[in-house]
């Protein structure tokens, strides 16, 4: 599948070279040799205020844009999740296909639904404790 064109796809692929630079050791490294020079030269601007803000300034600059990367880069893979999740939903016999894009259902639907799997969960957690326990060093022993 292609990606979309416009601002949108510029945008996401973008999005997606950058988040996947910056998480690298690479610029781990720069960033860190970044802060390593700016702490070295202290002594040469005499800690001065405008030596202060140039750090101040270059990491919210960076944390701003960086915000919005990571947020579009977690949207589409949480996008891309629910579709992977969606696709097994509806090829696995048995599974029930109303459980397909939950995710856009109002959070008091969501809420209901979920009620009704802790209360699913806690009835098969309460038969687990009750089923006698698998001893693993016998099973072993017998191999």
């Amino acid at each position: 599948m292609g990606k979309s064109g416009g601002i949108s796809g510029w945008f996401s692929s973008f999005a997606s070279e950058v988040a996947r630079l910056c998480g690298s050791p690479a610029a781990f490294a720069i960033a860190t040799l970044s802060v390593i020079v700016w702490a070295v030269t202290g002594p040469m601007f005499h800690f001065s205020d405008t030596w202060q803000m140039v750090i101040n300034t270059g990491t919210t600059i960076c944390t701003f844009l960086m915000v919005f990367i990571i947020q579009n880069s977690q949207n589409r893979d949480g996008a891309a999740l629910q579709i992977k999740l969606d696709e097994l939903i509806r090829a696995v016999s048995g599974a029930r296909n109303s459980m397909l894009d939950l995710e856009s259902l109002p959070e008091g639907e969501l809420d209901e639904i979920r009620k009704t799997f802790v209360t699913l969960a806690g009835k098969h957690r309460a038969k687990e404790r009750k089923k006698p326990k698998v001893n693993v060093t016998a099973i072993e022993k017998d191999e």
